[in-house]
């Protein structure tokens, strides 16, 4: 079976505790973003990281506003389900924007990134990189994935950000907009899909039949 939470933000005890201390052998995590367990590359969180890369399931993960994009490069890129992935260790995984991944026979459309609403708070390089945001060729790139997989239909979008439409239903009027609101939207209007799920905002919440935002709630891709 396949799973989705929202942001874990280097938080062990959201893997220790249920729902998600049930998931089985060969079942897949995939994580919206926010990530958190690459981000000062301590003792203690390489001790995290290597105790989750021994889970008895995949743990996937897409890039949130919070990442460090340094650490993550360093990693090579693979192909990984039909997609591109970093290979991070054991069954941990992170999966490259724009990915198509094919699993359990699904199809899951994967674009991480969002940008952060503290970046005046912030030192690039330290705690915030311009990586946060995708560059144009990303979205070219997503584009031709959606393409070569079959004409633009896939069963489930997964982002970190959400598209700008919803943004107001989420009581987020005053957000300022930028071209990856803009992205996605294209992508909700021009992608077949079953269901988009993100998980920047902090809330599990759904929005209409085919829209959710997710935080801690565990969702089945049924």
């Amino acid at each position: 079976m396949i799973y989705v939470t929202g942001d874990t933000h280097g938080q062990i005890d959201r893997f220790k505790e249920k729902p998600v201390a049930g998931l089985k052998k060969g079942d897949t995590l995939i994580v919206l973003g926010d990530f958190g367990f690459l981000w000062d590359d301590s003792r203690q969180e390489k001790k995290n990281r290597h105790w989750l890369s021994k889970r008895r399931y995949k743990i996937l993960f897409i890039d949130g506003c919070h990442e460090n994009f340094d650490l993550l490069a360093q990693y090579p890129t693979e192909d990984f389900m039909g997609g591109k992935a970093k290979h991070i260790e054991g069954n941990l995984w992170y999966i490259l924007r724009g990915s198509v991944l094919t699993i359990e026979d699904k199809k899951l459309l994967c674009f991480g990134g969002g940008e952060s609403d503290d970046i005046e708070d912030r030192d690039e390089g330290l705690n915030w990189w311009r990586a946060e945001l995708p560059t144009p060729q990303e979205l070219d790139a997503c584009r031709e994935n959606l393409r070569a997989s079959g004409g633009g239909a896939v069963d489930y979008i997964l982002t970190h950000e959400a598209p700008g439409k919803v943004l107001d239903f989420l009581g987020l009027q005053g957000l300022q907009r930028n071209w990856l609101h803009s992205f996605l939207d294209e992508l909700n209007e021009k992608t077949a899909h079953k269901q988009w799920l993100f998980g920047r905002y902090h809330k599990d919440q759904p929005i209409g039949t085919k829209m959710r935002a997710v935080f801690t709630d565990l969702i089945p891709l049924e």
